[in-house]
């Protein structure tokens, strides 16, 4: 459990990640708008009112209640130079118990894709589960045709495990998804992941 006392801030050469704040708005609609076309072929249809403060507000206090009950881990990545949102991690799904897992989650606005942010923001998440949260099995899924993602995640130590058939609804259509796991312990050769 990450506790009630726990802030979680996590620094990186580039970026701060912590959970989001109300008054993070502004710049989290702003560059989910300016990125709409780049991700839409890559994340569920948006509500209706997916850009609305309600539904932001909403996901600022999902945030918490999710951090204080252990259950996940959402970060915003801002890059430290100007304090600019770049995109979010979400460390999901935690799962306590004889599994010790979670799985990520993660977008990152179009302007500032293929800059290394998202692997520096992912590699920064992976160390802070391992090593904090004290996880032993991390899971993600993408689109198969999704070569920036899967590449992401293979620099940053997850291996290809499977295809998983209509995983996920991606912009309205039931998708297959190729997974991935980054375990702590890997037996299953050597990665870039520290």
């Amino acid at each position: 459990m990450l506790g009630r006392s726990k802030k979680v801030r996590i620094e990186t050469e580039r970026l701060t990640l912590r959970p989001p704040a109300h008054g993070d708005y502004r710049g989290w609609v702003a560059l989910r708008t300016a990125s709409r076309d780049f991700l839409t072929p890559w994340e569920p249809t948006w509500a209706q009112d997916h850009l609305s403060r309600k539904s932001f507000t909403n996901r600022v206090y999902w945030a918490n209640r999710s951090i204080q009950g252990g259950t996940a881990l959402p970060l915003f990545m801002f890059r430290r130079a100007d304090k600019v949102l770049v995109g979010a991690v979400t460390l999901d799904h935690i799962r306590r118990g004889p599994s010790q897992a979670g799985t990520t989650g993660y977008w990152i606005g179009e302007r500032f894709a293929r800059h290394g942010y998202m692997r520096e923001g992912l590699e920064a998440v992976v160390h802070y589960a391992f090593n904090e949260l004290d996880l032993s099995r991390l899971e993600a899924g993408c689109l198969p045709e999704n070569a920036a993602s899967r590449g992401v995640l293979e620099k940053v130590g997850y291996k290809y495990e499977g295809v998983a058939q209509s995983y996920l609804q991606i912009n309205g259509r039931w998708r297959n998804h190729v997974l991935y796991a980054n375990l702590r312990s890997d037996r299953r050769g050597r990665t870039q992941a520290g």
